[in-house]
């Protein structure tokens, strides 16, 4: 047991580093190469914070354990919402003045339905999976445009500050590789660990996608946006969320349903799905609706709040 847990601790903590240095290598390429910084920022950096989780899905679908892949997507965009914009609203409050961003809630919004669809008969096929890499294409296409188009949106100025600008490209390409090994590696430690731990509880393998893993494979979003909040660049903070966001139900999904496709636990659909749903229409409301694009303490604490009471449904039912 205390094996496992040293796992899991260790292996989150290289996942933060190794998507780090997968992003910053990333980024720096692209720069190279003379990309938009808010092309680079929508997609590449984008995807660099939801690689732990599909990392980690990969790796557990190949052990047979899809559950825990399920999870941790699930698991992962509730604590987005509720821990990571909750507690960065409870730090600073943030003020949301981005069109893009407000493009990118309603394609959220499509993307959680469109995944509901494909979960909705209770298993995750090989072919719902080819639909799911269909749909992040089509949005990796759809943010390129956004990206090339909106050059002075004021996410710009907070994706410029965080590509690296000195690095050149054989250190960038080094570094991207570094990240994508360290990234296998400690995804490896996780699985292992969360499972066993889930075995010596006696808990399920969703449970523990749900909880330990999707906490661990957040804390990147959870660090990146109180950065983004306290250089008063709240945009890059809800810009992670959503973008992340996306990119869970998407990338994530498919790895379970293309590497180990089947039937999945009916409490993924029942329980935690529509509490997903509920924690997607409260990052509206918050962002967008209540003060006019201002997220304030009083409602980073209610989500907060609303994230710990999802957290003890889930001790209960355990």
């Amino acid at each position: 047991m205390l094996l496992a847990i040293a796992a899991v601790v260790v292996g989150v903590a290289l996942l933060i580093w190794g998507a780090d240095r997968f992003v910053d290598g990333a980024s720096s390429v692209a720069r190279n190469l003379r990309v938009p910084p808010m092309v680079i920022g929508l997609t590449i950096v984008s995807i660099g914070t939801s690689l732990p989780e599909m990392i980690v899905a990969a790796m557990a679908a190949i052990d047979g354990n899809r559950d825990l892949g399920i999870g941790n997507a699930l698991g992962s965009n509730i604590a987005n919402i509720g821990l990571v914009l909750g507690i960065t609203a409870l730090i600073v409050p943030l003020a949301v003045k981005s069109m893009t961003l407000r493009r990118e809630m309603p394609v959220l919004f499509l993307v959680t339905v469109f995944a509901f669809m494909l979960m909705a008969d209770g298993e995750l096929s090989f072919n719902d999976g080819l639909a799911l890499l269909g749909g992040l294409v089509l949005l990796l296409i759809w943010m390129t445009r956004l990206g090339l188009k909106d050059r002075h949106d004021p996410l710009v100025e907070g994706f410029s500050d965080s590509i690296p600008d000195d690095m050149a490209m054989g250190t960038s390409v080094r570094w991207f590789i570094i990240g994508l090994v360290v990234l296998m590696v400690s995804s490896r430690m996780v699985v292992w660990g969360a499972v066993e731990i889930a075995h010596y509880l006696g808990v399920s393998d969703l449970i523990i996608g749900l909880t330990i893993v999707a906490i661990g494979t957040s804390l990147p979003e959870l660090v990146a946006s109180v950065a983004s909040a306290l250089k008063n660049e709240a945009e890059l903070a809800i810009g992670n969320v959503i973008g992340s966001n996306m990119f869970n139900l998407l990338a994530v999904l498919a790895m379970p349903a293309l590497i180990h496709p089947g039937a999945f636990a009916s409490e993924a659909l029942i329980r935690d799905f529509p509490i997903m749903i509920g924690f997607t229409v409260a990052l509206f409301l918050v962002s967008f609706g209540l003060h006019g694009g201002k997220v304030k303490r009083f409602e980073g604490g209610i989500l907060a709040a609303a994230f710990g009471g999802y957290l003890y449904l889930l001790f209960l039912q355990a």
